[in-house]
């Protein structure tokens, strides 16, 4: 195969409220922890057990405004993107590293704000690649 692919779908609940960043020339990003769990029965000892992964979550622009405009702590989202990693210089000095999910499709699967609006209602969406990255 001579191409490559970097394609992630991830389906789950929000950790905390959206944190948006403006910049100059109108544009945003909206950022969010997302969790997704495993569960499975230990073998050995019968038990259930429960692994929650978190997934640093990046939306551009109207996206992001769409996002914080109906998401809240705990909703679920079906989400695709791309994984992109970064490094940055902190303060202190050190290199800081981290992995981050370029959201470039979604779909609100739940909204603590449903009740204000149709489920016919909630947005779905694409995210336009006007993106430098």
């Amino acid at each position: 195969m001579n191409g490559t692919l970097n394609k992630v779908i991830l389906i789950g609940h929000l950790g905390d409220e959206i944190k948006m960043h403006y910049f100059e020339g109108g544009n945003c990003i909206g950022r969010f922890p997302l969790a997704t769990n495993e569960v499975y029965i230990n073998k050995t000892t019968g038990e259930k057990i429960t692994s929650t992964e978190w997934h640093n979550i990046v939306v551009r622009n109207k996206a992001a405004e769409i996002c914080e405009k109906y998401l809240s702590k705990g909703d679920k989202i079906y989400i695709e993107g791309r994984i992109k990693s970064r490094q940055w210089q902190a303060e202190d000095g050190a290199t800081k590293y981290t992995t981050e999910i370029q959201v470039t499709e979604f779909t609100f699967l739940t909204t603590k704000k449903e009740t204000d609006l149709s489920k016919s209602s909630l947005p779905t969406g694409s995210v336009p690649d006007d993106s430098p990255y």
